[in-house]
């Protein structure tokens, strides 16, 4: 018989689309079941995604994990819905809002979308940033040039568009020398800038710091570049079946794919640690 386990010393991170939720966008129940089973044994469960509180929201409340603060905006903020505030915030430097305006004006047919810790700014056309607003009704300012967009906490900054001009926006940082940025690819449509050393995995380290978790506990699991710092970052790195070669090669633990729920598969994965 199983030794009685607590998970009083974990924390566990996911992402969300694409991992806690299948390609429909839908949560499998299986996931939902193992992430009570967790939570009643004492584990700390959270969210971490590129999206910003508001657009996190619903998928934070449908789960039984309202204790733990969630990361958002790629790592930039964790934010704690109980008491509906920001608890930790990496604000871009003047540095980094330049190296932003500089490339916005340089790649004029590129919309860019800047979010900020308590709104979101559409600059250029904002055919893309619309779009990219659309789907949550997320509350968002239109400036069409960029260097009227107030400069005060720019948590990150999406360069959205067609694959061939984001390559071009892509290419443009990759080039620079050791840029104030955390660089970042988030889909062939989109590519991201942040604060330098800031991603999903410093802001999970972060919050296992808040809650006093030792680094050894704690693991993440994800689907996609945008996850790559976190896996590296974490005590116990995983991916879903479908993820990119590379995450699978940094991974300690490959699940299935996200539609057969993933992050089961890695809860599971974490109780038979415990349980050895």
């Amino acid at each position: 018989m199983d030794k009685k386990i607590s998970f009083s010393d974990w924390l566990i991170a996911s992402d969300i689309d694409g991992t806690l939720n299948n390609k429909l966008r839908r949560l499998p129940k299986r996931n939902e079941a193992a992430i009570k089973k967790f939570v009643s044994m004492g584990g700390r469960f959270t969210l971490a995604s590129g999206r910003n509180p508001q657009s996190m929201e619903k998928h934070f409340r449908r789960l039984p994990i309202a204790v733990t603060p969630a990361v958002v905006i790629n790592g930039a903020g964790i934010y704690d819905f109980q008491k509906n505030e920001m608890i930790y915030f990496s604000a871009m430097s003047d540095e980094g809002m330049r190296l932003a305006i500089e490339a916005a004006k340089k790649f004029p047919m590129v919309d860019v979308i800047i979010v900020a810790k308590d709104i979101i700014y559409i600059t250029g056309s904002g055919w893309f940033g619309r779009f990219f607003v659309a789907n949550d009704s997320l509350d968002h300012k239109h400036i069409r040039n960029i260097s009227d967009v107030p400069k005060e906490d720019w948590g990150k900054v999406i360069f959205s568009g067609l694959p061939m001009h984001i390559t071009k926006v892509r290419k443009h940082f990759e080039s620079m020398t050791d840029p104030d940025l955390t660089l970042m690819s988030s889909s062939v449509a989109s590519f991201e800038i942040l604060a330098r050393n800031t991603h999903k995995g410093t802001a999970v380290l972060k919050l296992a710091e808040i809650l006093g978790i030792d680094k050894s506990h704690t693991g993440a699991i994800g689907d996609y570049f945008n996850d790559f710092d976190m896996l590296k970052t974490v005590g116990v790195p995983a991916c879903c079946g479908q993820a990119p070669k590379e995450l699978k090669d940094i991974s300690e633990f490959v699940a299935c794919h996200c539609n057969k729920g993933a992050v089961a598969d890695f809860l599971e994965y974490i109780e038979k640690k415990e349980n050895k």
